[in-house]
């Protein structure tokens, strides 16, 4: 995931190059339809290769779907292409994972247990995401080392609110396997939208800004340019 969001970010910016330098903004589109072909094929070409890896190692393991549900195969293809997919304008991912798994001796416990453990680790992966993406651009700014900690450690303290504030989340993964002991195992994966994840790890570190009485909670949203 991370060589194809290289791939796309370099593709972004020599986009953007030539946009300063076209005649007109038909030529810009042009380039910058070009630039989401060149991804989709990217991405594509690497769904098709993990989907067919993945498929098997689930197989082997013994996990299967309930009546009705999607074929892991179609789950997996769905669950790639989210993770490959970046907002054209700013370089974000469209959507950030969480995976869950728990054990019981009913199905619906187990799922009940995994989705909540589920949303833990997308509020963690969350954090991690959006924190590097805040980071980055407030490197950019002319921030002095204290207001650079306070905002780092904001971020730290932001999990338990992010688990807290999470919205409605995709589940693209969803499936089980039977102990010899007839518990169930499932297992999921949730997607969350990635501009939503910004905004509430934002939120966060404002208020926690706030909190401290920090001068700098009034400056965050003109720091991070929106």
């Amino acid at each position: 995931m991370r060589k194809l969001a290289i791939v796309f970010m370099s593709l972004l910016v020599f986009g953007a190059a030539s946009a300063q330098n076209a005649d007109d903004y038909k030529a810009f589109i042009k380039e910058r339809k070009a630039i989401q072909k060149l991804v989709k094929q990217e991405r594509d070409e690497k769904v098709s290769k993990e989907v067919k890896k993945m498929a098997k190692k689930y197989a082997k393991e013994g996990w299967k779907v309930s009546v009705g549900a999607l074929p892991i195969e179609k789950q997996l293809e769905k669950s790639f292409q989210m993770q490959y997919e970046f907002d054209i304008e700013n370089g974000m991912p469209k959507y950030i994972k969480g995976e869950g798994k728990a054990i019981s001796t009913s199905y619906d416990a187990a799922k009940m247990q995994a989705m909540a453990d589920a949303r833990v680790d997308l509020a963690g992966n969350i954090q991690t995401e959006v924190a590097a993406i805040i980071e980055e651009r407030l490197a950019n700014q002319e921030l002095g080392k204290n207001e650079a900690v306070a905002v780092s450690n904001a971020i730290q303290v932001s999990k338990q609110y992010i688990v807290q504030s999470i919205g409605r989340v995709i589940t693209v993964i969803e499936c089980y396997r039977e102990h010899k002991n007839k518990n169930y195992e499932v297992r999921v994966m949730i997607m969350y939208n990635g501009e939503m994840a910004y905004q509430t790890v934002k939120k966060s570190v404002k208020e926690e800004l706030e909190k401290r009485g920090d001068e700098l909670s009034k400056e965050l949203d003109k720091l991070l340019g929106f």
